[in-house]
């Protein structure tokens, strides 16, 4: 299972959305920005499945939960590690069904429960980020102090060294200033993330701006999936020469999410 957010992906999970991401009654609610056009967004998702099942990886795409338009953003719904999975528990009201529905999905699919986020903790998978033996974990508007000391009890026995960054409200999730490209390598939204939490890593800073940020799928092998519209990072990784898929994901930034939102990873390998 993934115990290195760069590590080669091998299998994820997706929801393509279907009705209830275009059919939202109440924007603010959701935390959703505006309606997504429905064509754009189909071609958008297939594009990333495309991608990612070019890439090699099994793209597991589970139905909509229903009443649930942010269950396309299937990211926030769990952690996988290598001794399992941790539901979680969305911090926001609407989306607190999305854990159990992630977790039925993952033991359809034969993957161990390692353990479960309750109330009063609060943690969106958005916010964790497992780095080899650091898992850094964003305490933020939707990851509460209880969901950080819930996961502090499960991440070390796994061998996980905790790295719990504070944001501020304007940041949603920790993917959106600090991701993976490389093992031992990040890219870090510089003028957000305090350098004293990147110890033993090194890093490609940019600067988070709303539309620069670090929110990337890291595919492994120096490949990334990155947003067309995302150009500082672009030039960036350019730069340290990776391989990029440039992909237009318009219709999921309404949404409020990015890339690695869009996805669940389930598996990655560092051997192959």
């Amino acid at each position: 299972m993934l115990s290195n957010e760069a590590d080669r992906l091998k299998r994820v999970i997706v929801c393509t959305p279907s009705e209830e991401y275009f059919k939202i009654s109440n924007l603010k609610l959701h935390n959703i920005l505006e309606v997504a056009d429905r064509e754009k967004a189909l071609d958008q998702h297939d594009s990333l499945k495309n991608l990612l099942n070019a890439f090699g990886a099994d793209v597991i795409d589970v139905p909509e939960l229903t009443n649930h338009p942010n269950s396309v953003f299937t990211r926030d719904t769990a952690l996988c590690t290598p001794e399992g999975y941790i539901e979680l528990l969305p911090g926001i009201k609407t989306r607190e069904a999305e854990g159990r529905w992630m977790a039925s999905a993952l033991d359809q699919l034969g993957e161990p429960c390692a353990g479960q986020i309750n109330y009063p903790g609060t943690v969106d998978g958005g916010d964790v980020v497992l780095c080899g033996h650091v898992a850094f974990v964003g305490l933020t508007v939707r990851t509460n102090d209880e969901g950080c000391r819930q996961l502090s009890d499960y991440l070390p026995e796994m061998g996980y060294e905790v790295r719990v960054i504070p944001l501020p409200d304007t940041i949603l999730h920790l993917d959106k200033v600090l991701m993976p490209v490389d093992p031992g390598k990040l890219i870090v939204c510089g003028n957000i993330v305090p350098k004293s939490s990147l110890e033993g890593f090194d890093a490609i800073n940019i600067n988070f701006d709303g539309t620069t940020t670090a929110n990337i799928i890291c595919l492994g092998d120096g490949e990334l999936i990155v947003g067309d519209t995302n150009l500082e990072a672009i030039h960036c990784l350019n730069e340290e020469q990776f391989t990029i898929h440039l992909i237009d994901i318009s219709e999921f930034v309404k949404g409020a999410g990015g890339p690695n939102c869009l996805i669940m990873p389930v598996t990655r390998d560092a051997n192959s």
